[in-house]
């Protein structure tokens, strides 16, 4: 008879591994033998770390380091255990990440009722997970931008907690389901979601589903609030909680109040790039630019007086990877008109034309008033790289899967999928965690 050993061959060019067979000596009475050496687990593609150890894949890898340090605030070993398994079964569950799905990967019937429990009816509180998450991109790469990103998740029913008929502002129509918003970690290695809101319709089966009066997690505790005020909520709940250096918010305010939007933000001392409508009336505050001292313009008005301004920019398209586009960009200082003067303060009105001899495509405001177009227009694209990432990476990753009544379910459902979400992109963009460089 015969055991196996694993043997590691590594050539110039790559790792890998071959089964020898070794004679299996004949046993000597009164001996106690040695366990046979275990063959190396076929469970994926194999790497080599720089002590020589072998370990599974990229993505499981970053998961097991990324669920030590964030699952740290669950208290109970159980609950810290079951936190890892639901965050392997969004990564390895085809299709539609039920809690069924999940528990089929993590150990059948008997897990799914386990896992249920652990995410709509347990005590335990998703807001210091999240908290920790950030502050781990944090100390693995420097945060450029957070990036505010609506979600729409269509339901036929209307079952699901926060279910019913939503307007969507930047669609124009209405829509069946729940509207979510994701609070974005950006970096130049990866956007990632950390912060999550569910607006809850005002009235309907969803504005029904269960939904205590107080669960852990307090501040994500959501009311009836308009669409606007649920959005910047989320945000600076957000940013408070990440305890990190400031920086920029990316966010889409057409069809909802820019005003009380950017006072909001100003008020709060975080500073703001907002896409616009180009309809938004403005003032121009430049003495040098046409416009000056005639009242309030449309923000499409004014940038066309400063067209003659406009340079090229080259920047890297996230919809078409390892392909960069140039653009041309112009900005004027401008003020929101308000009735307030103590709210009144200057900003800067940004355009970007994909083509000379038609209207701006993308208009942005913002109080950063330092920073060059270019830079400005670059950072305006921390939007379009999680819309790319929101309708692909976190659809697969089953962020919009939740469809239970619970509440603190669904805070806790996305938790879990923020976490894989982040594993995953960490180990596509070769990211390492703090004191693995």
């Amino acid at each position: 008879m015969t055991a196996v050993v694993a043997e590691t061959v590594v050539p110039a060019s790559q790792t890998a591994v071959r089964m020898i067979p070794v004679p299996r000596p004949m046993p000597v009475p009164g001996h106690v033998p040695l366990a046979p050496p275990t063959a190396v687990p076929a469970g994926g593609p194999v790497v080599r770390r720089s002590r020589g150890a072998l370990r599974q894949d990229p993505v499981h890898e970053a998961a097991e380091d990324l669920c030590a340090a964030v699952f740290r605030s669950l208290r109970r070993r159980d609950q810290r255990d079951k936190a890892r398994l639901y965050v392997r079964g969004l990564l390895a569950a085809e299709g539609r990440k039920s809690i069924r799905n999940i528990a089929l990967q993590t150990g059948g019937p008997a897990s799914e009722q386990s896992l249920h429990h652990f995410i709509s009816d347990s005590t335990w509180d998703w807001q210091p997970i999240r908290a920790e998450l950030t502050q781990y991109l944090g100390a693995s790469a420097p945060l450029t931008a957070w990036v505010a990103q609506p979600m729409a998740i269509p339901k036929g029913g209307e079952q699901s907690v926060g279910a019913g008929r939503h307007f969507d502002p930047h669609r124009g129509q209405m829509f069946r389901g729940q509207q979510a918003f994701g609070v974005w970690f950006g970096c130049p290695e990866l956007v990632t979601p950390v912060g999550w809101r569910l607006r809850l319709p005002e009235e309907g089966p969803g504005a029904r589903a269960e939904r205590p009066v107080a669960f852990p997690g307090g501040p994500g505790y959501e009311t009836y609030d308009a669409y606007e005020d649920c959005a910047v909520t989320g945000v600076l709940e957000t940013v408070r909680q990440a305890g990190l250096a400031p920086r920029p918010v990316v966010l889409d305010v057409r069809g909802i109040g820019t005003r009380s939007t950017m006072n909001r933000f100003a008020e709060a001392r975080v500073p703001v790039l907002a896409r616009i409508d180009p309809a938004t009336r403005l003032v121009v505050t430049d003495p040098a630019v046409p416009g000056y001292g005639v009242g309030t313009l449309a923000a499409r008005n004014v940038l066309h007086n400063v067209r003659g301004l406009r340079t090229p920019v080259d920047w890297s398209d996230p919809q078409r990877p390892g392909e960069r586009r140039t653009t041309y960009v112009a900005a004027v200082r401008v003020m929101i008109p308000d009735p307030s003067a103590a709210r009144r303060r200057h900003l800067m009105l940004v355009g970007e034309w994909t083509e000379p001899g038609r209207p701006p495509a993308e208009l942005w405001i913002t109080d950063l008033i330092r920073p060059a177009p270019a830079v400005l227009l670059r950072l305006s694209k921390q939007a379009r790289r999680v819309s790319v990432a929101s309708a692909t990476s976190a659809q697969e990753i089953g962020m919009r899967d939740f469809s239970g009544r619970s509440l603190p379910g669904w805070h806790r459902h996305v938790t879990m999928a923020s976490v894989a979400h982040a594993a995953r992109a960490m180990a596509e963009s070769q990211l390492l965690g703090p004191g693995r460089a």
